[in-house]
């Protein structure tokens, strides 16, 4: 598991450009096959449009790379939307950009912009999210000590997963990796008594990246 950039959620975006409506139905997703799902969803909802254009990244070092311009001139549609999403550094995200033609022909370069646009307005639109890897991680204390771990907790800004309170309190939090060994030396520091972390699994959790 790597941490890595993404959208912050699955939505769409609609702009016009000399009387053609571009709409960019952007998700999230892990596989070529949840990719290709999510593009014949999106295309039958959108029968009357010219064109259903889309690319997608996959993976944390983008091992699968598709785009199509589905009837647009080559290199207008498809490869501008994949470069919104280079040019954003996300990965395993997957962009469909639907144009109802207007009436007005845009040229080549009218249409690269449109589309590369029309991608990078749906992604400052929804938002970013960098997906952190954390991992999980317990400790007892007694009950005397438990507000005063609380306290050290809020001040650091390390949210509580669980809670379990038995003769002892088993607090359970997430913590980076790079955080473990750190948080390990500043609570027992702080508390004045050693403090035993009991490792578990990792999972992502999505931090929200601020837009410049």
């Amino acid at each position: 598991m790597e941490n890595y950039l993404t959208i912050k959620k699955d939505g769409h975006f609609s702009q016009v450009i000399k009387k053609s409506e571009f709409i960019c139905s952007i998700a999230r997703v892990n596989s070529e096959e949840e990719a290709q799902q999510f593009i014949n969803q999106i295309s039958p909802k959108n029968k009357k449009a010219r064109h259903n254009c889309f690319a997608y990244l996959i993976g944390n070092h983008d091992e699968i790379q598709r785009e199509s311009d589905n009837g647009e001139p080559a290199g207008t549609a498809g490869v501008p939307i994949l470069n919104a999403l280079k040019q954003n550094q996300l990965h395993n995200v997957c962009a469909v950009v639907t144009r109802y033609f207007g009436g007005i022909k845009l040229g080549t370069g009218g249409l690269i912009r449109a589309y590369n646009s029309t991608t990078a307005a749906a992604i400052r639109e929804i938002g970013v999210v960098n997906r952190v890897v954390m991992q999980q991680a317990s400790f007892n204390l007694s009950y005397a000590d438990f507000e005063k771990a609380k306290y050290f907790l809020n001040q650091n800004q390390i949210q509580l997963q669980d809670v379990d309170y038995t003769d002892q309190v088993k607090l359970t939090l997430m913590l980076k990796h790079d955080q473990i060994k750190i948080f390990q030396k500043q609570l027992t520091n702080y508390l004045n008594f050693p403090i035993t972390l009991e490792l578990g699994g990792n999972t992502y959790q999505d931090i929200e990246v601020k837009s410049n």
